[in-house]
């Protein structure tokens, strides 16, 4: 029995809603408050006051800026031919291994048409993080 008047229940105030009755009058101040109060967040939010992000850690990077910063260590690489330095430097875009890095970035410059140059730099770089075989930590006694 309890169940049959929670589904009556709600029928006469909906169709008391649409009928032509001071009931229709309180909802509309309501509707247009609402409304209104929706409106006036999101133009805050978006053009006011919109959120500015500062000292963000590189891994929260899009993937484009991320394929640049690969970049930058490749080209850097070419110079140095340092894969340990390249490995600490790929570090900060996060706990993947410098060659997953380095091929998703290899990916990603080839989707975003990259130069042939840019390319073999991170090709490179990608090659040589393959082979390399970091020394283990030695401890003094």
């Amino acid at each position: 029995m309890p169940e049959r008047i929670l589904f009556i229940f709600p029928l006469p105030i909906l169709t008391g809603v649409w009928q032509n009755n001071p009931m229709k009058k309180r909802w509309i101040p309501i509707a247009i408050a609402t409304i209104l109060g929706i409106a006036l967040g999101l133009a805050y939010g978006w053009l006011i006051s919109p959120v500015e992000y500062t000292n963000v850690t590189p891994e929260l990077l899009r993937s484009d800026f991320r394929t640049d910063y690969v970049l930058m260590v490749a080209e850097a690489y070419h110079v140095e031919q340092n894969p340990e330095l390249a490995s600490h430097k790929l570090a900060i875009l996060g706990s993947e291994e410098p060659t997953v890095l380095t091929s998703q970035a290899y990916e990603d410059a080839r989707q975003y048409a990259y130069d042939a140059e840019d390319l073999a730099l991170i090709q490179e770089l990608t090659l040589a993080l393959q082979t390399w075989q970091p020394l283990p930590p030695t401890v003094s006694p």
